[in-house]
């Protein structure tokens, strides 16, 4: 078996594990589905951090960190409060206010350690440190209430899955195609192999998808074709900018988690920036 081969069978295998992990923890349950989301956000701001360590600024990585927990923790008891629909004088809703005063504070504690460090690059530690919540810890939070828009105020985890496969979808077929018919660079200073062709044919593969969703869900055909629509385009630009954070500091991966993918962001950086998108889409569409 030649190298290349070898490397097919291990980037399939992982892909594999990856796939049954992902699915089986938003099918057990919501609380195995947040465990799902600490891990992916502990892993992409770790990495993230890193990067940024390699550009030469020194983000506060455990500050990050918690204020990234705590933004997950803070949207997993509201996405509960709103699926159980439970009073608004309940203890979630105090804790949750709790753990968003608990952030605010994080944050100007943030450029009071700065004092103490003596790092020449004050102003872009903390600006790296920032940035990789916003980048993983916000979008990850706003994943938990897209499966509750779905399902119309009830989580739905198939709603959640069909969504992923819209991702993975787009991101397989615009492989396929543009390894069988790629000729015009999509975005050649970043990402080479990227084309216009395999671009348009993820937007099919994923919009496809986004019409069986509809159908298997009986949802409506045009908000989930549009959902479609908006999280290829979207998760196209964050593999772009992923690409173009690991070109500034000359690394191929993000990270080595997962054997023949890379690391965390790799595996989900558009996911990340497709979420927002997604949520903000969501909210207008559906009543």
């Amino acid at each position: 078996m030649n190298e290349k081969m070898k490397n097919l069978w291990v980037r399939s295998l992982s892909g594999a594990v990856l796939v049954v992990i992902v699915l089986g923890a938003i099918l057990w349950s919501k609380w195995s589905f947040a465990a799902l989301l600490m891990a992916i956000l502990i892993g992409g701001e770790w990495e993230f951090y890193r990067m940024a360590g390699k550009a030469g600024y020194s983000p506060q990585r455990v500050l990050g960190l918690v204020a990234g927990a705590i933004i997950l923790a803070v949207a997993f008891i509201l996405m509960r409060m709103v699926d159980e629909h439970t009073a608004v004088s309940s203890k979630y809703l105090i804790i949750a206010l709790g753990l968003a005063l608990y952030i605010m504070m994080l944050i100007p504690v943030m450029f009071i350690c700065e004092l103490y460090r003596k790092s020449p690059t004050p102003i872009a530690n903390i600006g790296s440190t920032l940035m990789g919540v916003v980048y993983v810890a916000m979008p990850l939070a706003l994943l938990f209430f897209i499966p509750l828009l779905l399902g119309r105020g009830v989580w739905n985890p198939w709603a959640l899955i069909f969504y992923i496969f819209i991702i993975w979808a787009n991101d397989v077929c615009a492989y396929l195609v543009g390894m069988s018919i790629g000729r015009h660079r999509l975005f050649q200073r970043i990402s080479p192999k990227k084309s216009w062709e395999g671009f348009i044919g993820g937007l099919i593969g994923a919009m496809a998808v986004g019409y069986v969703a509809s159908t298997v869900m009986e949802g409506t055909h045009t908000i989930w074709v549009g959902m479609a629509l908006i999280a290829a385009v979207t998760g196209v630009f964050g593999d772009l900018v992923e690409s173009l954070l690991k070109r500034s500091v000359d690394v191929k991966d993000s990270g080595n988690i997962l054997p023949g993918h890379g690391g965390w962001l790799d595996r989900f950086d558009a996911l990340l920036l497709s979420i927002p998108f997604v949520f903000i889409y969501l909210v207008f569409c559906i009543n």
